[in-house]
């Protein structure tokens, strides 16, 4: 399974709940997983539900299988040595971008949560990306947001993408802690799977960035793989 290299003024950005490689036909199958993110040809990847609830929280994908996405690489945000993310949130990013911070948050509300973001370089300008997935309850996502706005703010100045299942069914209201600060996209509709009907995963781009195009990711076996559709979005920096 092989990708291409970086191309020159071009990132793709790709957010996909993985649903730790379960898929709608409830086989647990995570070379299908690969199969999606290798077809999307990203360069920068943020997974959602990378690795499963108990105990060390292994990875849904093991590296054997990450092994074969030629050209990218996991950034460390392993929250046990079995783990790829940081409460199921993971990122991969491409051959070519370097990663020179990274940070972990620690989300309130009344499940468990957490988002993390990665400083990088890469070959279009430096950029922060973020990978997040939001509570079930509005309130708790109210929290959350206010929190992340808040770390954020502390961080240096870094042009800012955030990506991920963001649990907001209206694509009017829910999100305005986020959208005070950051451009709001949703490419589609990514839920279910089987027969989208929400728009629930979104990516919110900040000053110095700008999205060429967008969508959802409907190829086979996408829509086999998980519960979600991939979704991606094409950066540029201005």
């Amino acid at each position: 399974m092989t990708q291409p290299h970086l191309r020159p003024g071009r990132l793709r950005l790709v957010s996909y709940n993985i649903r730790k490689a379960l898929g709608t036909d409830r086989r647990r199958n995570p070379a299908r997983i690969c199969n999606v993110i290798a077809a999307m040809e990203a360069d920068i990847v943020v997974l959602q539900e990378a690795d499963l609830r108990l105990g060390a929280r292994p990875t849904a994908i093991p590296l054997t299988e990450l092994s074969q996405l030629g050209g990218l690489h996991v950034v460390n945000f392993g929250q046990s040595a079995k783990s790829l993310g940081w409460h199921g949130n993971a990122m991969l990013v491409r051959e070519g971008i370097a990663v020179r911070d990274l940070h972990r948050m620690v989300l309130p509300g009344f499940e468990p949560r957490g988002a993390i973001a990665a400083d990088l370089d890469t070959p279009a300008g430096p950029l922060r990306v973020g990978g997040l997935h939001l509570g079930l309850l509005r309130g708790s996502r109210r929290l959350q947001l206010t929190h992340i706005m808040d770390e954020l703010n502390r961080m240096p100045e870094r042009p800012t993408v955030l990506a991920g299942d963001m649990n907001e069914w209206s694509e009017r209201v829910g999100l305005g802690r986020l959208a005070r600060k950051f451009e709001i996209h949703a490419p589609g509709r990514s839920f279910h799977a089987r027969r989208p009907v929400a728009a629930l995963d979104r990516i919110a781009t900040g000053p110095g960035l700008v999205i060429a195009e967008s969508g959802v990711w409907h190829e086979q076996p996408a829509p086999a793989a998980s519960d979600h559709l991939p979704i991606w979005a094409d950066l540029h920096h201005v």
